[in-house]
């Protein structure tokens, strides 16, 4: 049996999202995510304040602290509430949602910069265990925002979005919506422009997904049901939570 601690915190590459029936957990560091019931929630919810693993059941303990999503502390480390999440009205799992099924639409530029961007993309979720290419991911994107010197605009954006599409619709290797956002970040990044990176969830049922915002936060050539992904984590911009 585990021999638990006395503290505990959680890292700071561990987010929490509270839909009020389920309070998910990710970790950003190793693509853990864990779903909490509303009794088992409360009792992160109840640890978060003190730091005191105490609080907490045994059987819930032991697999949070296996998956990383607790740490041992030498002393009481309390960490932030989970973050309040809109609920969806129940849907029992019967939501449309748009599926691509045709060519996208095309862009008249960045043809070249954009597969090269997907491919340096693909390139970096490859290139390690696979337990941490959402890491390599967020590590590549952070360094690229760095180097950005003004926002896109709604029309360089779109662009950007639209030619990595069209690249993904040639691509061999798995293109989704993680692979697509981040070379848009990168293909913008090589023209010094910023765009808003974003990865969150949905509930009912519990679904993830990344895209990318302009600065003034509205979603880029993206489907209505976005708007029902609350952020756990976003990269550049002006409410940037890095992992």
């Amino acid at each position: 049996m585990l021999d638990l601690p006395r503290f505990v915190t959680a890292p700071h590459h561990v987010r929490a999202l509270d839909f009020g029936h389920v309070l998910v957990l990710i970790n950003y560091r190793s693509n853990h995510v864990q779903c909490l019931f509303p009794a088992a929630a409360a009792l992160w919810t109840a640890t978060a304040r003190t730091g005191r693993l105490d609080t907490m059941a045994a059987a819930l303990a032991a697999p949070l602290l296996t998956s990383g999503l607790l740490i041992p502390r030498p002393t009481a480390t309390p960490w932030p509430a989970p973050v309040v999440a809109p609920p969806a009205p129940p849907s029992w799992g019967g939501a449309e949602h748009p599926a691509g099924t045709g060519r996208p639409r095309t862009s008249r530029h960045h043809g070249a910069t954009a597969a090269a961007a997907l491919a340096s993309v693909l390139a970096i979720r490859t290139a390690g265990p696979a337990r941490y290419a959402m890491q390599r991911v967020t590590t590549v994107l952070n360094a690229a925002v760095s180097t950005c010197r003004r926002p896109a605009t709604a029309a360089q954006a779109t662009d950007a979005v639209l030619a990595v599409r069209q690249a993904c619709w040639y691509s061999l290797a798995r293109t989704a919506c993680l692979e697509e956002s981040a070379a848009i970040v990168l293909l913008l990044a090589a023209r010094r422009l910023s765009i808003t990176w974003c990865h969150g969830v949905a509930p009912d049922p519990v679904r993830l997904h990344a895209w990318v915002e302009t600065e003034d936060g509205t979603p880029v050539a993206e489907p209505a049901p976005t708007l029902a992904y609350t952020p756990a984590l976003t990269i550049g911009g002006h409410h940037q939570h890095q992992p």
